[in-house]
């Protein structure tokens, strides 16, 4: 794994932090291809029961593509004639994106200063934000002539609908932690200095929590906003039977009638 993307593993919580301050957390190809990887494995490890994702610096959490390198690479492609000079969503972005959201596990994202384009798509497909004061989110994607990607198309219209995701994408522009809070794109808005405390605590606490419980309200959250009320229901009750049968329902049971916290194992 490139050292542009930290990987570290202690008491189930996986902590992934792009590693590249000194360009703002942008994404080159060698960031996205270890990004990609730390969340499969984060994924595989069955040791592993939350994810905190989060980025080194204060300045950003990540402002998205490295146009750098984007601007060498699109020159390559015309030197060569070939035509698919985006395949980098098809490659990068899209097992990202997908993987924060389908990962059968909390992904907590950690956001200080800027999260633009692929960063603020990134941010957007975790479960729960722990926001500075001092952020700021910037969809960015219509400033240099692009589509959006990163998953924003189906995350933002989810979390402050379409109207409101239309005008964000279309007039690209800054949104500061405040507004961001108030439009619903922060779950929790800390204040700068507290933010490594705060959200370390809410990823301890996922991390400790009941694992399969969590990965079922993950699960049909993302399936009931696309499907009839019948068909929810149906989905609640299929997932309410895999929670009902795992340990750490009994053991949160067994707490409850004994008056005492209960200690899961996260199966």
């Amino acid at each position: 794994m490139a050292d542009t993307v930290l990987y570290e593993v202690g008491d189930g919580l996986a902590t992934i932090t792009l590693n590249r301050p000194e360009a703002m957390n942008a994404l080159d190809v060698a960031t996205k291809v270890a990004l990609r990887d730390a969340l499969r494995e984060a994924a595989r490890d069955t040791g592993v029961r939350a994810v905190l994702l989060t980025a080194a610096g204060d300045r950003a959490f990540c402002v998205g593509q490295d146009l750098k390198e984007h601007t060498t690479l699109l020159a390559r492609s015309r030197a060569e004639g070939t035509t698919d000079t985006m395949s980098t969503v098809r490659e990068h972005y899209n097992p990202i994106a997908h993987t924060i959201t389908t990962l059968p596990k909390p992904v907590v994202a950690r956001v200080s200063g800027v999260a633009a384009g692929a960063g603020m798509g990134f941010a957007l497909a975790a479960d729960y934000r722990v926001v500075a004061d001092t952020a700021s989110f910037n969809t960015s994607f219509a400033g240099v002539a692009l589509s959006a990607d990163s998953g924003l198309s189906w995350t933002l219209p989810r979390m402050i609908g379409q109207g409101r995701a239309a005008d964000l994408l279309l007039f690209p522009r800054t949104v500061k932690a405040q507004e961001a809070y108030e439009l619903g794109l922060v779950n929790r808005l800390v204040p700068a200095a507290d933010l490594a405390r705060e959200a370390a605590a809410v990823a301890h606490a996922l991390a400790a929590g009941p694992t399969v419980a969590y990965a079922s309200i993950k699960e049909s959250l993302a399936y009931a906003t696309d499907h009839s009320l019948d068909d929810a229901l149906a989905k609640e009750d299929e997932l309410q039977s895999r929670a009902g049968s795992s340990e750490d329902h009994a053991i949160a049971v067994e707490a409850f009638l004994a008056k005492r916290k209960p200690e899961y194992l996260g199966r």
